[in-house]
């Protein structure tokens, strides 16, 4: 069968895992201040609409715990597949949606799907790239969750306003299929994943895999052995070591990478970035905003939102992940602790807000408009920050043996805090009101001092690299060079004519493997 190699081809279509993680967010955030929502549903209070909001996450959160083992036992590419089937389902299922039981149910359905997507995808394509560009490669996709809030957004929004009965919501929510059926069609002209296949000692198929990928079809080619050197001593490892499942994971040498990987999503959420993109609408409204306008400036912080992804995606190789992380978390924080603020001294108590009974607290003129400016710098910050930046990250800490469970343990951590902060943030607008952005503002400045002493550096380090800064024990804030990078252990091997040794090499192992 026709195979992609192309890697950017492959991120571009492997990515709408991403996309349609995307489209569920938006697919509830531009409806929860529509009157067509509103008066079919009957107006949910706060705690329904934060169940409504939640059911999707927690769905995701058993979808994360399942996909590794999913992964380990069936390939990378074959769990996508099986997660594109059921996020069909689940559009059909909410696009039919009677009452709030049978939303809450097709979005459960959904966000299994997608509790598979956005942690297999990551693992499928960090084991796909290059460590030249895996960061880059990886951040696509968050560029595409960015795509897939911006496009149902534009969808939802095209509805609202042109059709004005329970068909508006229908149509859009219906839509989110057709992407799921994109992937699970472009899955079938994927290679599976290499390290996967040296995981199972397909070791020929593994060899050409990385051929094709990495120097067009040449299993000669020095940068293809030395990456196959890698895998294999990596698979060797993997093999000897015992097989416990989860558990292994909090083994003495794995505990570590586990917080990190695990924490690293924790943070992402009550940095307060999704929070800000579910609740859009609710902020607009207590700034002073109300129907088109409100769904209008929504679409112009989506759109920030993926233009500062989509540009930092350029550079992302060149930067430090924990330099991005600090910088990131330290203006966010600032960010919070300003708007909360603003709110506070020129905020005032109200009953509701247009209606909303969700709402209990109003700003007004000139603070309001900063209120406005001030989440559109957010956004733009955490896109360039956090947003692509926990994914690229949990992707590369943990070993062969694990990577699959451990990238679904720190989604299922992404997962859980995104359903308890769904939950949270309608009734913190109504008891809390201005408060609730001190509490994220405080979780900002927390986590600079974890990441600071805990998060060694891996850019430019090769997955298999990265295994050996951990197995050194190296502090973290020392970490950056204490590993060289592929392409220098690459280039040093030209420089001695390490070609001829590492093909010979080359067949040695494969000897053994036959």
């Amino acid at each position: 069968m026709y195979r992609i190699w192309n890697i950017y081809v492959l991120a571009a279509f492997g990515t709408i895992g991403g996309m349609i993680f995307g489209f569920e967010i938006s697919s509830m955030s531009a409806w929860i201040g529509s009157e067509q929502y509103l008066e079919y549903f009957n107006h949910p209070n706060s705690s329904e609409q934060g169940g409504i909001t939640a059911s999707m996450s927690a769905g995701s959160f058993i979808g994360s715990l399942l996909s590794g083992w999913l992964a380990d036992r069936i390939g990378r590419r074959l769990a996508i597949q099986i997660a594109s089937v059921d996020w069909i389902i689940g559009a059909a299922l909410q696009c039919s949606a009677q009452n709030i039981a049978h939303l809450v149910v097709g979005r459960i359905v959904s966000g299994l799907a997608i509790g598979i997507t956005s942690s297999q995808c990551i693992v499928y394509l960090a084991e796909l790239a290059p460590s030249r560009s895996r960061g880059r490669i990886v951040g696509i996709q968050q560029w595409s969750i960015d795509w897939g809030i911006l496009i149902m957004y534009l969808i939802s929004y095209g509805c609202s306003v042109s059709i004005h009965r329970p068909a508006a919501f229908r149509i859009a929510w219906g839509l989110q299929a057709v992407p799921g059926a994109v992937l699970f069609t472009s899955l079938f002209f994927f290679p599976e994943s290499p390290r996967w296949l040296a995981s199972k000692d397909r070791w020929e198929e593994c060899h050409d895999v990385l051929a094709n990928l990495h120097a067009k079809g040449d299993r000669d080619n020095i940068e293809v052995l030395a990456e196959l050197e890698e895998v294999r001593e990596a698979a060797r490892i993997a093999a000897e070591s015992k097989e416990i499942g989860y558990l292994g994971l909090f083994a003495p040498k794995m505990w570590k990478r586990t917080v990190i990987g695990v924490s690293a999503q924790v943070w992402q959420q009550l940095l307060g970035g999704n929070v800000m993109l579910y609740y859009l609408v609710y902020i607009f409204n207590m700034a002073g905003m109300s129907g088109n306008a409100a769904l209008t400036s929504s679409i112009i912080q989506y759109v920030i939102f993926l233009v500062t992804t989509g540009g930092v995606l350029f550079v992302i190789d060149r930067m430090g992940r924990r330099w991005l992380f600090i910088v990131g978390a330290l203006i966010c924080g600032a960010i919070h602790f300003v708007v909360g603020a603003i709110m506070a001294v020129y905020g005032h108590h109200v009953d509701s807000v247009d209606g909303n009974d969700i709402l209990k607290w109003q700003i007004s003129g000139p603070p309001a408009k900063a209120v406005i400016a001030l989440c559109y710098i957010f956004v733009g910050v955490y896109g360039v920050t956090w947003a692509p930046g926990a994914w690229i990250y949990c992707g590369e800490v943990f070993p062969l043996k694990y990577r699959a469970k451990g990238v679904g343990l720190a989604a299922a951590g992404n997962w859980a805090f995104n359903l308890s902060l769904a939950f949270f943030v309608p009734p913190a607008f109504t008891n809390f009101q201005w408060k609730a952005y001190m509490i994220f503002g405080t979780f900002c400045f927390a986590m600079v001092f974890h990441i600071y002493f805990m998060y060694p550096e891996t850019v430019k380090k090769s997955l298999e690299e990265i295994d050996t800064m951990f197995e050194s024990d190296i502090p973290a804030w020392r970490s950056a060079k204490a590993v060289g990078t592929f392409e220098e252990k690459v280039a040093r091997a030209k420089e001695v004519g390490g070609l001829d040794d590492l093909k010979k090499q080359a067949k040695v192992n494969h000897k053994e493997n036959v």
